[in-house]
């Protein structure tokens, strides 16, 4: 999904074409912000790799990195009258490379290449000249998180080296690469930070900090702790959030948020808010894009998918509110609501490079 959500884009073949022995893969876009959804196919002269990627741009154009021998290739693909224009933008030498989420400008695409003691940060897409480095990290990092609506604070997961914990960290890509902690939870613990919203600061995190890995959400620039809710453990079940609810000023605890729930059973969509404190699970369409998706401001989830009769559709789902959250008459939680984090286990976000914001309540 771009940016802004007005397109998407993915790599797909002729209908029937995946059961063949050898597939012709091509890129296609999705426009997303008209009255329907359709598809337009950007195929080229030569099938693409099915182990290529493809992030969509606010404009309409398909960035595309293709792995030729030992290098990384980006071109721009664009629809031009009945065919597909390409805009070569260079490339890089070297092994391992990911691709980041579409920056918030909606014209710049990033990605990681780490190396022996640093990762480095390459502007591959928008740049003047080709792909140009940004940003020399120390240390090795994954994930892939934008703190800002500008596109300039990006969180990322360290790890120092061979065994020592996984840390998220701020990295200023107008400053040098400037690093800041992010999360340090516990000393010896695994915090990383698996989606953030800059409207409300609301953030959503992985950690081992409580004994086990669990989901946990928190406030950028707070100074209250993770809380760690009961209703997202589920030991045999894997959550992975993936969309929030934007335009919630200073309102985190009402955003709703969206996951895939993957089980032995299948797979389903579910919607969960701080306030509400119960995750609530949705059958998801037939031929979902797992894991895509994103949020209106008046919280209506769109679930973009594919399917015999529908090759492009979005399904909507409009999350109920929750109840207000009561405490019980004994003065205790309710089944089912999160312990109150113990004394051990303070986790300020208040390092943060973000301006602090005020928690209601």
């Amino acid at each position: 999904l771009a940016a802004d959500h007005a397109y998407a884009a993915r790599l797909t073949t002729a209908p029937g074409g995946r059961e063949a022995v050898d597939p012709a893969w091509y890129a296609e876009r999705w426009t997303l912000d008209g009255p329907e959804p359709y598809a337009v196919p950007l195929p080229l002269d030569q099938p693409e790799e099915a182990a290529s990627d493809v992030l969509p741009l606010s404009d309409g154009r398909v960035l595309i990195r293709r792995r030729v021998a030992d290098r990384h290739a980006f071109s721009l693909l664009y629809p031009t009258g009945p065919g597909t224009g390409e805009l070569p933008l260079g490339d890089l030498a070297c092994g391992e490379l990911t691709l980041l989420p579409p920056s918030p400008d909606g014209l710049s695409a990033y990605a990681l290449v780490p190396g022996d003691r640093s990762t480095a940060v390459w502007l591959v897409a928008g740049g003047a000249f080709g792909p140009e480095r940004v940003a020399e990290v120390p240390g090795r990092c994954s994930g892939g998180v934008w703190l800002d609506r500008e596109g300039r604070l990006l969180a990322l997961d360290r790890r120092w080296g061979p065994g020592s914990p996984v840390k998220a960290v701020a990295v200023d890509l107008e400053r040098g690469g400037e690093v800041t902690p992010l999360l340090q939870i516990a000393p010896e613990s695994d915090d990383r930070l698996l989606l953030a919203d800059p409207d409300s600061g609301l953030l959503l995190i992985r950690s081992d900090a409580p004994g086990e890995d669990r989901l946990g959400w928190g406030v950028l620039g707070s100074c209250l702790p993770v809380r760690f809710p009961e209703c997202l453990r589920l030991p045999d079940l894997t959550l992975t959030p993936f969309a929030v609810q934007p335009g919630q000023m200073l309102m985190p605890e009402s955003c709703a948020v969206a996951l895939r729930i993957d089980g032995p059973a299948g797979g389903w969509v579910g919607v969960w808010r701080p306030s509400g404190r119960r995750l609530v699970p949705y059958a998801a369409p037939a031929g979902w894009q797992t894991g895509s998706g994103f949020w209106s401001r008046d919280a209506v989830l769109h679930l973009p998918y594919a399917q015999d009769g529908a090759p492009c559709g979005v399904a909507l789902l409009e999350a109920a509110a929750d109840e207000p959250h009561q405490p019980a008459t004994n003065g205790t939680e309710p089944s089912g609501a999160e312990p109150t984090p113990g004394p051990c286990r303070p986790v300020p976000l208040g390092e943060a490079p973000l301006i602090r914001r005020a928690v209601p309540g």
